[in-house]
């Protein structure tokens, strides 16, 4: 297996849920790289890069598949992301 690397990119948000919106929106828009996992995408304040904010729910599902919706999403997970 490739050895994996994190990429920061400090940007402002008013709070953590717009930065987590920014940063999901930002992971989603790359997913048709390879090299992205965006299940995986977190963010933190930059003064406690440490404390890491899950964006994605990314449980395992079924087949081998992961749950694509917000962090403590409303409802049942799911693979397809809802409209």
């Amino acid at each position: 297996m490739s050895p994996r690397w994190v990429a920061h990119l400090p940007f402002t948000a008013a709070d953590l849920p717009a930065a987590q919106h920014f940063a999901g929106t930002l992971a989603r828009s790359l997913t048709f790289l390879s090299e992205v996992d965006a299940g995986e995408t977190t963010v933190s304040a930059e003064d406690a890069q440490g404390v890491r904010h899950r964006v994605f729910c990314d449980l395992p599902l079924d087949g081998g598949r992961r749950c694509v919706r917000r962090v403590e999403h409303d409802g049942d997970c799911t693979a397809r992301r809802c409209r």
